[in-house]
């Protein structure tokens, strides 16, 4: 299959008419191999505007979704430190290291983290600090953060998040129920925290001390 191709009208048939317009973005999602982060059975659809599962009942977003949340944490200049919580099958994180300085990723699945790893070193990113660990209380050793990205759906905003985010940082998170939530797009300013709801959406549940409960994160 010529992935390039499909790429490119990914961008231009999926992301520009439905308002992705951040050039370094573009960029970024016409260049991430999408199709390296499902399972082999499903690289065939791994450019259609449309999630896929990954295994340990977890997903990869769908390629508008995951435009429009790195659109929001606005990496316009090189350099910045990102956290990604839910590394998952770790395209977001591609995406993310396409962009920034340094991104902290975590991961409470550890089959999952460990796979993502390997999958990312073998494309040849130096970017990228994999933890494996309850993304809920995030990573402090590493804070602050220029940008935070949550791709689990939370029941409420986690305090350690927002302690962590750096002054004049972003972060964004879908906030609300398990069947779906609104994302929400957090601003840092003058030690305030402003709050944006973008859009509804439905992720998988962000579990963990701050979010979900969950029995068993094997």
């Amino acid at each position: 299959m010529d992935f390039r191709r499909l790429r490119q009208e990914m961008v231009e048939k999926q992301l520009i008419p439905r308002g992705i317009s951040n050039p370094r973005v573009l960029r970024a999602m016409g260049k991430v191999e999408r199709h390296r982060f499902v399972p082999p059975e499903l690289r065939g659809e791994a450019y259609r505007d449309h999630p896929l599962p990954i295994g340990n009942q977890q997903t990869i977003s769908q390629p508008y979704m995951v435009a429009a949340m790195t659109e929001q944490l606005a990496l316009d200049r090189p350099g910045k430190k990102v956290l990604e919580i839910g590394t998952g099958s770790g395209y977001q994180t591609a995406v993310l290291a396409e962009l920034a300085g340094e991104v902290v990723t975590m991961e409470i699945h550890q089959s999952l983290a460990e796979k993502a790893a390997e999958t990312l070193k073998e494309m040849g990113y130096e970017n990228i600090r994999f933890v494996v660990g309850d993304g809920s209380l995030g990573y402090p050793s590493a804070a602050p953060y220029d940008g935070i990205i949550v791709t689990a759906g939370a029941p409420h905003l986690p305090q350690a998040l927002t302690e962590q985010l750096a002054e004049n940082g972003r972060l964004v998170i879908p906030v609300g129920a398990r069947s779906y939530q609104m994302l929400t797009l957090i601003k840092k300013i003058n030690g305030r925290l402003i709050s944006s709801d973008l859009f509804l959406c439905s992720f998988v549940p962000l579990t963990g001390k701050d979010g979900w409960q969950a029995k068993s994160h094997a």
